[in-house]
């Protein structure tokens, strides 16, 4: 165990209250993308008066606490995002959200929640402490690249942190269990877009047109076969259509058709290969039909790879705090995107994954993430502020040894 405290379960028990509270008052107040002042003004509150130095974002809400042990050392960053989703809650809670059309579905609550539970009780020790530790609060997690925004902003280069840290719940996987992997664990996620362009007219009279409709069929089902019969399961991608758009009546063929979708790649090499790919099929078959295609692509977060070194720390801290029953292995990468990938492109670390399924039934039953229905098993939460002070200590105590 790290050498300034074996006892961090105890800590955080002793923390858990005000944890609980904090997570549901940020839950029944959710706040979307990038501007969630009333979640931080909570988060802020919450660590009033305890001796850390506040650094704003420009660009958002987001904010770097630091605290400086009594001794120099190392820098090591923990982090927490804080913005909710675009979902109507439906779980029945007494503390459920206020706001129509806002929930907390991804457990960003939680995580907020945790690391500022963590960062009171770290502080409460800092004379035991030799180096810096930086709690990242972050919003704009859901698609707005709130951790670029912060990277950018340099909130995160002072001092240079040499390790980086976060935890995900996961609502479908057993209360309490921590579990991660060395290498990706997460996919870079792109955005797709294109507009099959042809020629209007009569439906009763095809020949008279260039129509769209099929052409923008016949892409999906070749972009498909492409994943198929082009990418290797050891460096895979996913390419999902999720929208066809086009027509206006059963009697006109439309002037032109809209299909979007999303990329998921685990390497920059297939994440290229695939956008050229996209391209490549829907322009071709456009042109074979004598049609033209407008393609665009969004790009996303990049893929979220843990350090090896950093997995093997959290691997001991979970089997030194929890027990050898509690620490799994992920045995396959999660095709999802997170922007804590952003912190790992430039600093080495781990984000770490930890089950809060509620103790009854089936876990794998569970609403997932991003479902309305998305519970917490709150009493797991301990063992996340647990964690995250394991995390940081141990780095600092003990570096990558």
């Amino acid at each position: 165990m790290d050498s300034i405290s074996t006892d961090w379960t105890a800590a955080a028990a002793a923390e858990h209250g005000a944890t609980i509270a904090l997570r549901r008052a940020i839950h029944a107040d959710p706040e979307l993308g990038l501007d969630c002042y009333r979640t931080t003004a909570k988060l802020k509150d919450a660590l009033a008066g305890l001796p850390l130095t506040i650094r704003d974002s420009r660009s958002t809400s987001g904010f770097v606490a630091r605290l400086d042990g009594a001794k120099p050392g190392r820098t090591v960053i923990l982090r927490g995002d804080m913005d909710a989703l675009p979902i109507h809650e439906d779980t029945g809670l007494a503390f459920g959200s206020a706001i129509s059309g806002h929930m907390h579905a991804c457990g960003h609550d939680t995580h907020s929640a945790m690391l500022a539970g963590a960062a009171r009780i770290l502080c409460a020790r800092r004379d035991a402490i030799a180096g810096t530790i930086l709690f990242m609060f972050q919003p704009g997690e859901e698609g707005m690249a709130g951790a670029r925004h912060m990277i950018d902003e340099g909130l995160l280069d002072d001092p240079a942190p040499e390790a980086a840290f976060a935890i995900h719940v996961f609502p479908n996987v057993p209360g309490g269990i921590i579990a991660c992997r060395e290498g990706a664990l997460l996919a870079a996620t792109d955005t797709l877009a294109a507009t099959i362009i042809g020629k209007g007219g009569h439906a009763a009279m095809p020949h008279d047109t260039r129509d769209p409709i099929p052409v923008a069929c016949e892409a999906v089902v070749a972009l498909q076969a492409h994943i198929a019969r082009r990418t290797t399961f050891t460096d895979p991608a996913i390419l999902s259509i999720t929208q066809i758009n086009g027509g206006s009546a059963h009697n006109i063929i439309p002037d032109r058709v809209t299909i979007g979708g999303t990329l998921r790649t685990l390497s920059e090499a297939r994440r290229n290969d695939s956008r050229v790919a996209f391209k490549r099929i829907v322009s071709g078959i456009a042109q074979a039909h004598d049609c033209t295609a407008e393609t665009n692509i969004e790009p996303g977060y990049p893929a979220t790879i843990n350090d090896p070194r950093a997995v093997a720390l959290v691997r001991a801290c979970a089997n030194d705090l929890l027990g050898t029953d509690a620490y799994h292995d992920i045995p396959a990468p999660i095709m999802g995107g997170e922007d804590f990938a952003f912190v790992l492109q430039k600093i080495p670390g781990a984000m770490a994954i930890l089950g809060v399924a509620p103790p009854e039934g089936d876990p794998a039953a569970r609403p997932p993430i991003h479902n309305a229905k998305m519970l917490v098993d709150e009493a797991a939460l301990a063992r996340g502020v647990a964690l995250h002070c394991a995390f940081a200590t141990r780095f600092l105590a003990d570096g990558w040894a």
